[in-house]
């Protein structure tokens, strides 16, 4: 009778434990811990700006100091956080702090100005500015702001605006089409010319206008002179932006239409503008607000007037820009302040222009309430919906069965 010995079982293996993986760095995380370590830097960087500028060396000056704390801040920010972190999130940090520091700079410039512009006229403004000219300003008289006003600089200012922009917009919208939609020969040279254009002098086109037209007594001195060197100065622009806005028009759209059956001057006019709208509006609101606020033109073709002038066509007219450029010379404190209210007065008529802007530019999409409607109701269809004729379940199909 033999005998059998069992070998010993082992004992099952554990499996191994599951390692969690480290979690993912990302750049833009910005928690508490990372804003100690900014202010860090920020205070230790002021610290060694003030031995560096004011110990060690001789500089001197709020600016210089200003400069050398930056440089310091950015390098000590990006070595600090390069040994928290890693190289490639501490240089994404630095270059958000440049790009947030452009930006800041920009935005406290536009409203450093706004404000003071503002200070300095909102207390002297009353109805009579909108109202009266300076026909019979007197620097003597008593209480002199409330006798006088710059009625008609912006009287004039809005026309010759206007007449610039009327001339201006279609010619700027259609050569742009042409230049991108249409092309052919002469698209080099058109683009050339409105590149050279654009970089030209605003006192350029008044010199131009007052050359050509003033001297040989074409014209005289007048608001629609004044309307022609604007247009000059507003063309350019309005092309070049919008040229590029219609690049950015998907191509997919103009071969859809093509294909479809539309026509070429049919696709640009129902497809590409209505696409770039916001665009298009956008470029032509710029060039206005920057013909808006131009004075070097004006002094050759407008040349300016105290009394009220509504003929656009006939004797000089003032405008805003002119009556700013004119007050603010004099060294009596009412002119100064009557350009300061000129100027507060241009500053809120581009400030509509601005949002006008962004109010044409959205996009109409339709109400929330009707694409509802439309989601849940499929008959209500809109102009461009896609109508399927009902198919009847008793109707015959392709192989003669239901």
């Amino acid at each position: 009778m033999s005998t059998t010995t069992l070998a010993p079982v082992a004992p099952p293996e554990r499996p191994p434990s599951r390692r969690r993986p480290p979690s993912p760095v990302r750049p833009h995380d910005f928690g508490v811990a990372d804003m100690g370590l900014f202010l860090m830097c920020v205070a230790s960087s002021l610290a060694l700006a003030w031995v560096i500028f004011y110990q060690l060396t001789l500089l001197s000056g709020a600016f210089g100091f200003l400069i050398v704390w930056y440089a310091l801040l950015l390098t000590l920010y990006w070595i600090a956080t390069s040994q928290v972190v890693d190289r490639m999130t501490a240089t994404d940090r630095v270059v958000s702090v440049v790009v947030v520091t452009g930006a800041a700079v920009i935005l406290g410039l536009l409203l450093y100005v706004i404000v003071w512009v503002s200070a300095k006229a909102i207390p002297h403004i009353d109805l009579h500015l909108f109202t009266r000219d300076q026909k019979y300003f007197v620097l003597v008289g008593h209480n002199v702001l409330s006798t006088v006003g710059v009625a008609h600089a912006i009287v004039g200012t809005l026309e010759q605006v206007g007449f610039a922009a009327l001339l201006g917009v279609p010619v700027a919208v259609a050569t742009a089409v042409f230049l991108n939609e249409v092309g052919g020969r002469g698209t080099r040279l058109i683009r050339t010319v409105i590149t050279a254009m654009s970089g030209t002098p605003s006192v350029i086109a008044g010199v131009f206008i007052y050359s050509i037209l003033i001297i040989n007594h074409v014209l005289g001195y007048s608001g629609f002179a004044a309307a022609l060197a604007l247009f000059v100065l507003l063309l350019p622009l309005v092309t070049r932006t919008t040229e590029e806005v219609l690049r950015v028009v998907p191509s997919g759209l103009r071969e859809a239409s093509l294909a479809l059956g539309a026509s070429e001057w049919r696709t640009v006019w129902s497809v590409v503008l209505p696409t770039a709208r916001s665009g298009v509006v956008t470029a032509v609101l710029l060039g206005v607000a920057r013909a808006a606020g131009e004075t070097a033109p004006l002094l050759f073709t407008a040349f300016g007037s105290q009394v009220m002038n509504p003929n656009v066509f006939s004797h000089p007219q003032s405008a805003l820009p002119l009556q700013v450029w004119t007050n603010a010379r004099s060294a009596d404190p009412i002119l100064i302040t009557l350009a300061f209210e000129a100027a507060f007065v241009l500053l809120v008529l581009v400030l509509i222009l601005f949002v006008a802007a962004r109010v044409l530019g959205r996009t109409r999409t339709g109400s929330r309430r009707s694409r509802r409607w439309r989601r849940h109701d499929p008959s209500i269809l809109g102009p461009f919906d896609l109508q399927l004729a009902p198919v009847s379940s008793d109707a015959p199909t392709e192989g003669g069965q239901p």
